[in-house]
């Protein structure tokens, strides 16, 4: 989505709950939807801070827990307690490496079978987006002298 509909798109949820859209709002989704990938909150205070000088640093954090109630933007707890964020889309998870640390974003389907069968046997109703799934990536596994450097994200293959 581009910025202009993902402003737009935002300011009618937050006018359908009685707030309004900020400046502050406005800069934090700019730099979100032009930086694909996942972000710490103290990167995309950078982000902010390189287009408006002027929005505070908590401002920033307060959007993005504003962005996550409304659904536009997802968190995600990655390996350590880190959280990141990015523009809410068509479902995904997230797998992380616990070598290299690389998060790689990977299709809902891979989950199907087991949240059938949480619901059938547990009547638990999986949501697996709000943290990564730790294992290890191919270059880590193949032990290869150079694992890939962490990556803000890789598209689902």
């Amino acid at each position: 989505m581009d910025t202009a509909a993902l402003v737009a798109h935002t300011a009618e949820l937050l006018r359908a709950r009685g707030d309004r859209m900020t400046t502050a709002r406005r800069t934090v989704l700019a730099a979100l939807s032009g930086r694909p990938g996942h972000w710490t909150a103290e990167e995309i205070a950078g982000f902010v801070a390189e287009l408006d000088a002027g929005v505070h640093r908590s401002s920033v954090y307060r959007c993005l827990e504003t962005f996550s109630e409304l659904g536009v933007v997802q968190h995600v707890h990655v390996g350590h307690g880190t959280t990141v964020y990015h523009v809410a889309d068509v479902g995904h998870l997230h797998a992380q490496c616990r070598t290299c640390g690389r998060l790689v974003d990977v299709p809902a389907s891979v989950l199907q079978d087991a949240a059938r069968a949480l619901a059938a046997d547990h009547g638990f109703i999986l949501d697996a987006t709000h943290v990564a799934l730790s294992g290890t990536c191919a270059a880590c596994a193949e032990g290869s002298a150079s694992p890939p450097t962490p990556t803000p994200a890789d598209p689902p293959g």
